[in-house]
């Protein structure tokens, strides 16, 4: 048995393709592992791997403020008078909030609506709603650093803030900052998708320009699926942070 597990290796040995050298050779090292992932694309398999790695990322921050909300003696500032806005001299509680969720859980509906007209090859409805998908994005973005220049203004800080535990700034804006930079990538990554899906490159089988690839439609479900997990998160974060 030994000996014809030696002579299967010897014979894969002979029959390899030459190791290319340089940054190719580094690439196809890398992606040799592709054979493990049988039945799913690489793109897609990968995508899983960082969206379950960033779980374990926000997972961690959520405990962390947590553990620092329960284990604090000084008392916790209330998001209902933090986050609210004077609207007609009326002060409304979590209001923008709830605009913002709207917004990001809104997205995900055209996100899917674009993935669904990815596949069925519509490139221009898929390709509007992707940039539909990333100007919800930039809104909720935009509406984020609002809400950072309100309490900034208000005088929070990582360090410290006018109403009470000093550990609300620093996971406030550790969490929140981290959650918007994703949703920042985000666009960026829409506006650049919906631009080849719009000018046809998945059907005509253009090269990207960073890669040497040819793209497919596939490419549009991946960034939902980054999407998708984006706005999830934002689910916890609301739960976690603006409601408790």
């Amino acid at each position: 048995m030994a000996d014809h597990l030696a002579d299967d290796r010897i014979l894969q040995a002979e029959t390899a393709p030459p190791r290319r050298s340089g940054w190719r050779g580094f690439v196809a090292d890398w992606a040799s592992d592709q054979s493990s992932f049988k039945g799913v694309s690489w793109g897609k398999a990968m995508m899983w791997v960082f969206l379950l790695s960033d779980t374990f990322v926000f997972g961690c921050f959520l405990v962390g403020y947590m553990t620092a909300r329960m284990s604090t003696v000084v008392p916790w500032p209330n998001p209902s008078e933090v986050f609210a806005l004077t609207i007609g001299g009326t002060e409304v509680p979590l209001i923008l909030i709830a605009i913002m969720t709207f917004v990001l859980i809104s997205s995900s509906g055209t996100m899917a609506l674009a993935v669904h007209y990815g596949y069925l090859r519509d490139r221009r409805k898929a390709g509007r709603l992707m940039l539909l998908t990333a100007l919800l994005g930039a809104c909720f973005v935009g509406m984020q650093a609002f809400e950072w220049t309100k309490l900034i203004r208000e005088g929070v800080r990582p360090w410290e803030n006018p109403w009470g535990a000093a550990q609300f700034g620093s996971t406030f804006f550790m969490i929140t900052g981290f959650h918007g930079t994703h949703v920042t990538v985000g666009v960026i990554f829409l506006i650049i998708m919906a631009r080849k899906v719009l000018r046809g490159d998945f059907d005509s089988g253009r090269r990207g320009f960073f890669t040497s690839r040819r793209g497919q439609y596939e490419s549009v479900e991946i960034m939902g699926l980054y999407w998708h997990f984006v706005d999830l998160v934002w689910v916890f974060i609301f739960a976690f942070f603006y409601l408790w």
